[in-house]
């Protein structure tokens, strides 16, 4: 039986979150009219009378409501499209790492490239939290991926030509980039 709300007569509703599936759609209590022999006022004449033009909501008597989803857009990414976003962000990533690093090293004062190398680091984790906030949009979302994980691919870049400067200095590494 149904819970009705006994000043306006209408059904209160209350979300169920267990069940996902479609829900009908609540109907529309219709406006109770004045009893016979009881005459009406004139706003309520008036209101009776919009009423019987509108006819709003007689018809949805319980219809499953409709999937938001748009047809034709994919609501995921091909694994290909991901890889191809994250080889092109690291590629930038890694040479913005090769960047950051060559001036690190060969700077007199390292306080502005190790300040460039934190706001690098803030850019690429605000951003890719930032680009994660939008829905329904998984290039977007790989995009986000590929940025937080931009550090990475800096590091994973620079850490050659250290091994080249290391091994130019020390002399005992292995194909002259890996020291031992």
């Amino acid at each position: 039986m149904p819970d009705f709300d006994e000043d306006t007569g209408t059904q209160s509703f209350v979300p169920n979150f267990d069940d996902t599936g479609s829900q009908p759609v609540p109907l529309v209590a219709e406006p109770q009219k004045p009893a016979e022999g009881i005459p009406e006022t004139p706003a309520q004449a008036a209101a009776s009378e919009e009423d019987a033009e509108k006819d709003v909501g007689t018809e949805a008597g319980g219809a499953p409501v409709q999937s938001v989803t748009v047809p034709g857009r994919y609501l995921y990414l091909k694994w290909w499209l991901l890889a191809l976003v994250l080889l092109g962000v690291w590629i930038v990533a890694g040479v913005v790492g090769l960047g950051l690093f060559y001036w690190w090293y060969h700077s007199i004062d390292n306080t502005p490239a190790v300040f460039m190398v934190l706001v690098y680091v803030v850019v690429c984790a605000v951003g890719g939290v930032m680009l994660a906030m939008v829905e329904g949009r998984p290039f977007i979302s790989a995009l986000s991926l590929a940025a937080m994980s931009g550090p990475f691919a800096s590091v994973a870049a620079a850490a050659p030509l250290y091994g080249y400067y290391y091994c130019a200095r020390t002399g005992h590494c292995l194909i002259g980039l890996i020291p031992y």
